[in-house]
């Protein structure tokens, strides 16, 4: 393990440098911890890296009662060795080659393999356009925030939309509310595309709340992708 840094106050990135495959954006791998007593537990986190990135990125969300997440975010130190496996999925995923239009919509941490496409967006250049919702109870619990900011402004094909569900909204064009299909259809509608690519990640509710709504706007089920975390951390 590389080093851990923060994201969001219940939300870390941590980078490993592990001896496996270059990943396919939307990727994931499976880390498993071992106790003196040898009983074991592990979890699946996606990868957040870009495919060329030279470490690892997983995102990893805390879960109180979780037999994984506490550990990495009040245990773990820069050196220490972790078991992992993958990377793995071949569904979720997309390629610069897959093109678009291509639609990320994300919940919370569910942001995580979405923004390995974007960074595999960003470093071929691709000339589909692409845009991300992006979901959370506030401001600060956006993660990836002010990069994703930074991409808007200098990426005129990147276009991105935050809505914080206990929080104003900060940003015009943003929500202070949750997305429901009136607001995905209006964010559609503003955007000006149909997606070719359609990717939802998150939680249970929220995945199944933005499918629907994707499919309500007329974007083909065949197009639409999903991935859903629950909340065993």
């Amino acid at each position: 393990m590389v080093r851990v840094a923060p994201l969001t106050p219940r939300i870390v990135s941590v980078f490993l440098k592990a001896p496996v495959g270059a990943p396919i954006a939307g990727q994931h791998l499976v880390v498993r911890l071992t106790a003196p007593d040898g009983y074991a537990a592990q979890r699946s986190y996606s990868i957040a890296s870009s495919p060329a990135a030279d470490a690892i990125e997983l995102v990893i969300e805390k879960f109180e009662d979780g037999e994984v997440s506490p550990f990495f975010h009040e245990v773990v130190q820069p050196g220490d060795a972790i078991e992992v496996r993958g990377p793995l999925g071949g569904h979720f995923v997309w390629r610069a080659e897959d093109g678009g239009p291509l639609l990320l919509v994300a919940g919370g941490s569910g942001v995580a393999p979405l923004m390995a496409m974007v960074r595999a967006w960003r470093d071929a250049a691709s000339p589909t356009p692409l845009l991300l919702l992006l979901s959370a109870r506030g401001w600060d619990d956006l993660a990836f925030r002010d990069e994703l900011i930074a991409l808007q402004a200098r990426a005129p094909l990147f276009s991105f939309i935050a809505a914080t569900t206990r929080e104003p909204a900060r940003r015009s064009g943003d929500l202070g509310h949750r997305f429901d299909s009136t607001a995905l259809q209006a964010a559609l509608r503003h955007w000006g595309y149909a997606p070719q690519h359609a990717y939802v990640c998150g939680a249970n509710r929220f995945v199944e709340a933005m499918a629907t709504g994707l499919l309500e706007a007329g974007v083909a089920a065949s197009r639409i992708r999903t991935e859903r975390y629950g909340g065993a951390g």
